[in-house]
């Protein structure tokens, strides 16, 4: 892909304008990524005194701050893939004049691979826009189902329709909000995910998204390994938690078109092991693989899902524990005795020297020849590079502990994985459980999201309107820096 030389932007550069006498109040700062010109979201610029001022996702920033409409103010510009030039004494950032209608332009080096295209969920996704007169994409930019935060998101095509799903869900009025799954139907309002995606939320009388599984108990009740059957059969894995690591019941839902909410087709108890679809899914054969990275599968009917005797784990280990080899080589295979080897279980084992490091599938080296441990993602097929692309969350990055995203292709969804290219970095904060959306897919270009928050972290600063809610970002699979993944 050819890229726009990077400009190396001064405050004498910036394009500014005065508008004595306009009737806004407020000073419109445009932040945009110098190689597409697009605004760019989750831009701070902080001043002097340490205000800090976010931009939307239109990446606009309404200034308007009692004694500082007069003369130079400086700004400390920061956002996590994005970089501005540091000056002789180490600072990035600009000192701009604000004026009452008046407005600048920064513009940003990215250095992510992939492209920040806005924030999903919460407040004020397009506020400054709003306060600056400008007309957002969306129908409600400013609140939406009375939404503050959302975790984790899981989407698919249903009967025609996009249906969303999110999990623990904050509300205005209070810090506990819906813990039942929160759900929507989306639409693209201009054809594309690249204007923002809207979300008609289900919501209860009080205008606040309502829950969508049945519950006698207090406990959040969480939603993932979605699948789609005979293109109109939506069935889901559930799991009521206690706490973060321990399940209090989990089972398996039906999606009830006409209550627009699920059902409880099948409880479980406490857990079944290994045995049921977690994470996010892909259809491959006549089959459902899921658990990210995809280790477990089922055959895709709504018996086999319920039915525990009839999952299969990928694995090459034996009963013992060891490596089962077959002419030398790990015998990587699905069988139904053995619980699924995981990114996780791969590190160990090269780490003790029982398996190759290019032996592994769900274990990739990344361009400095760092192994990249899996622990979440999702793998779809494309038809642009003709393989199998995955979208993968890295645990202990370089910079922060779940906040790196990584791209890597193989000929099989089970791999092998061989390279990874880091496409996002989110430094000192967490961006966790990522998803590739494919049927947003357009041309070279695929879309996924995460839960962009301060938990795990150790940030004791989180970013105002966007922590705990759902970022999304553009990949351009024709970049020349993904040729490592191949």
């Amino acid at each position: 892909m050819v890229r726009a030389p990077i400009l190396v932007i001064c405050a004498s550069a910036l394009l500014i304008t005065s508008a004595l006498g306009a009737t806004t109040p407020y000073f419109k700062i445009r932040v945009v990524d110098d190689a597409t010109g697009r605004g760019v979201p989750l831009v701070e610029l902080r001043t002097v005194n340490q205000m800090r001022f976010m931009t939307d996702s239109a990446g606009l920033v309404a200034f308007n701050e009692p004694g500082l409409m007069a003369g130079d103010v400086f700004f400390f510009v920061s956002s996590p893939g994005y970089e501005y030039p540091a000056d002789g004494f180490g600072y990035r950032g600009t000192a701009l004049k604000p004026r009452p209608g008046g407005e600048a332009t920064i513009r940003l080096k990215r250095t992510n691979v992939a492209e920040r295209i806005c924030r999903l969920t919460g407040q004020g996704i397009y506020r400054d826009s709003l306060l600056l007169g400008e007309r957002p994409p969306l129908t409600n930019p400013a609140l939406n189902g009375g939404v503050m935060g959302q975790d984790t998101a899981q989407a698919e095509i249903v009967n025609g329709r996009m249906l969303w799903f999110w999990g623990d869900t904050d509300r205005t009025g209070y810090p506990l909000g819906n813990f039942s799954t929160s759900g929507a139907v989306a639409t693209l309002p201009h054809g594309s995910a690249d204007a923002g995606i809207e979300f008609h939320y289900f919501t209860g009388s009080d205008g606040f998204v309502r829950g969508m599984v049945p519950s006698t108990k207090p406990l959040p009740v969480w939603v993932s390994g979605l699948v789609v059957l005979t293109g109109k059969e939506l069935y889901a894995y559930y799991a009521q938690m206690k706490s973060l690591g321990s399940i209090d019941t989990s089972g398996y839902l039906r999606w009830n078109d006409a209550k627009e909410r699920f059902d409880i087709l099948q409880t479980f108890g406490k857990d079944r092991g290994w045995r049921y679809i977690d994470g996010h899914t892909v259809q491959v054969d006549g089959y459902v693989l899921g658990n990210d990275p995809p280790n477990v599968r089922v055959k895709a009917d709504a018996k086999s899902l319920q039915d525990p005797a009839a999952y299969e784990a990928f694995t090459c280990l034996e009963p013992d524990g060891s490596v089962r080899r077959v002419n030398g080589k790990p015998d990587y295979r699905w069988q139904k005795e053995l619980p699924p080897i995981t990114s996780e279980t791969e590190a160990r084992l090269v780490r003790e020297g029982k398996l190759r490091q290019d032996e592994a599938h769900f274990l990739p080296l990344d361009e400095t020849g760092t192994p990249v441990e899996v622990v979440s993602g999702s793998v779809h097929w494309n038809t642009y590079r003709n393989r199998w692309v995955a979208i993968l969350g890295r645990k202990g990055g370089k910079e922060s502990f779940l906040g790196e995203i990584d791209y890597a292709e193989a000929d099989a969804p089970t791999g092998p994985f061989r390279h990874a290219v880091k496409v996002v970095d989110h430094p000192h904060y967490t961006f966790y459980n990522p998803v590739h959306h494919a049927f947003l897919d357009k041309g070279s270009c695929i879309y996924f999201e995460g839960t962009y928050t301060a938990e795990f972290s150790g940030n004791p600063e989180k970013t105002p309107l966007y922590n705990y809610n759902q970022l999304l970002y553009k990949l351009d699979l024709s970049d020349s820096r993904l040729a490592f993944a191949r």
